[in-house]
């Protein structure tokens, strides 16, 4: 299996492209912000397809450049219902030091997009991706898991999981009673699995439970408040 990863615009976003292997058919997972150009060169450097786009939530620097992308080589994106509407009104989902940022922007859905649900399994490119509807960070927040074929479970959590923290939930469309109901979701997977985050470097579901501050008591009913996660 091969996973190019790589941190996309000012507010460094992972975007990942995953496919069974090299001159294989593969699936991109959140291309932010100036992500056209890397995405292009890790296609030609590992001879690879594009088939669809996926989205674990619709936050901007996630999203940026999914229309040239997708429309670029024909291939629908994938995103929650909850949060399709940010495509094409990404200012909406934004705090107001990223909304500063930005600025004016002007932004439209690619040509196809189609919509996610709790529990779907996408079988894209040879691979299985399962969704997990995990929101708190925004409403449509998902996480994507994938069993390789050794066995091992990948889970692309976006901006509900990173490594030490957390998403933030004081954004629009964010709850902290949401967010910990998605961790705990997030907790009952293997120590094993591999967390690809959405920001920052890759984890484990067991080095999270063991270490970071964020998750204390989170796998209890009950569990307390949380403290302010990373996102934009």
């Amino acid at each position: 299996m091969l996973v190019v990863g790589f941190p996309t615009g000012a507010f460094q976003a992972n975007c990942f492209i995953v496919a069974p292997g090299a001159g294989a058919q593969c699936v991109i997972v959140d291309p932010g912000q100036d992500a056209a150009e890397p995405i292009a060169e890790a296609l030609r450097e590992h001879r690879l397809s594009p088939v669809a786009v996926v989205l674990t939530h619709g936050h901007l620097d996630h999203t940026f450049s999914v229309t040239p992308v997708c429309d670029g080589d024909d291939v629908p994106a994938w995103i929650h219902p909850d949060d399709r509407h940010l495509l094409s009104d990404p200012l909406r989902g934004l705090s107001p030091e990223a909304g500063r940022y930005f600025g004016d922007l002007t932004m439209r859905e690619p040509r196809e997009v189609r919509e996610l649900s709790d529990g779907a399994e996408l079988d894209l490119a040879g691979l299985t991706l399962t969704v997990d509807h995990t929101p708190g960070h925004t409403e449509g927040s998902v996480s994507f898991r994938h069993t390789t074929e050794e066995g091992g479970q990948l889970l692309f959590s976006g901006d509900t999981l990173f490594a030490g923290s957390i998403g933030r939930t004081d954004l629009p469309g964010g709850s902290m009673a949401r967010m910990t109901q998605s961790l705990r979701r997030l907790l009952t997977l293997d120590d094993e699995t591999v967390v690809l985050p959405g920001h920052g470097p890759t984890t484990t579901i067991g080095r999270e439970r063991a270490s970071n501050p964020f998750l204390t008591g989170v796998a209890e009913p009950g569990a307390g408040h949380l403290g302010r996660g990373r996102g934009i």
